[in-house]
């Protein structure tokens, strides 16, 4: 299975929410990879503490093998090379959780040619054979990498793939996830033009909530009434745009709740976080754990 997480504007957790997700499918028993295609800013792995390659790799990353200046591209295995603790060791039972990272100031990709496009093909390929699934971070907006996914997956040999769109619960969040997905330049304008069946993609999409703060949250009960009498109006009103623009609970795969941890350090929420210094909160990894199994689920999916 190869997934793309996308998203319209920056600071909306993709990365952190993405790579939490895979780190949960590989506890769960899974081999996965994850692939930095948020080339302006590579920095997928500080999420996963590896220091060395916090933002990107100096050589052979993906830049340099979408060039064709490198045969084949780096990987980190997150087990042995995580400078966390709690991360060096695989859990038994656990799959693999490998990084295949971006280039250290390798810049946005342009100029995308056939030969791009093939190598693209070949690497989605072989990593589609060799994992259970395969996440790959593109980069946020209507960008050219977004381009050069529509341009590959087009190509791919009968392969599942499917596309997460993450957004925050605000206003401008929701109406830009509508725009990224059905607007001028969006996901299926973009892919109808590179060849791609318009029924077709709009059902391998799906919307993710970040960030998600919800009227009833224990957080919010030192507040006073009229402060969560308005908290709540305003989810009312955000739920009826989310319907009106077409990322409602019908479009939605899940949700992440708002999280301290996650406000103040992206990283890697582990069971340890949650139960032994309780610095993370239960639903936070409840939600990542749902996901990782819904994103595989053909019922969960189809149900929406």
């Amino acid at each position: 299975m190869l997934v793309f997480a996308i998203s319209d504007k920056g600071g909306t957790g993709r990365s952190v929410t993405s790579t939490n997700i895979v780190y949960r499918h590989a506890l769960q028993g899974y081999d996965v990879c994850y692939l930095d295609f948020d080339f302006g800013s590579p920095t997928a792995g500080a999420i996963f503490s590896v220091s060395s390659v916090a933002r990107g790799v100096k050589r052979n990353g993906l830049h340099e093998y979408l060039r064709d200046e490198c045969a084949e591209p780096a990987r980190i295995d997150i087990w042995t090379d995580s400078d966390r603790e709690g991360l060096r060791t695989k859990p038994p039972g656990a799959g693999r959780l490998v990084l295949l990272p971006g280039s250290e100031g390798g810049g946005e990709l342009s100029l995308i040619g056939d030969d791009m496009v093939r190598r693209c093909v070949q690497l989605f390929s072989r990593l589609e054979e060799e994992f259970d699934l395969c996440m790959v971070d593109v980069s946020a907006g209507r960008s050219f990498t977004a381009e050069l996914v529509l341009k590959a997956t087009v190509r791919l040999p009968p392969v599942p793939f499917r596309w997460l769109v993450f957004h925050r619960w605000t206003r401008q969040h929701i109406i830009a996830a509508d725009g990224l997905v059905t607007g001028a330049d969006g996901i299926l304008d973009v892919g109808v033009r590179f060849g791609h069946d318009a029924e077709t993609l709009r059902d391998r999409i799906r919307f993710v909530r970040t960030a998600v703060l919800e009227p009833d949250a224990a957080e919010l009960m030192g507040l006073r009434d009229e402060q969560r009498a308005w908290l709540s109006a305003c989810d009312s009103e955000l739920r009826e745009l989310a319907g009106r623009h077409g990322v409602g609970r019908t479009a939605m795969l899940g949700k992440v709740p708002l999280d301290p941890i996650l406000q103040w350090r992206e990283q890697l929420i582990s069971d340890e976080d949650v139960l032994a210094s309780k610095i993370a909160n239960a639903e936070t990894a409840a939600a990542f754990e749902e996901l990782a199994k819904k994103i595989v689920d053909d019922s969960a999916w189809e149900g929406l």
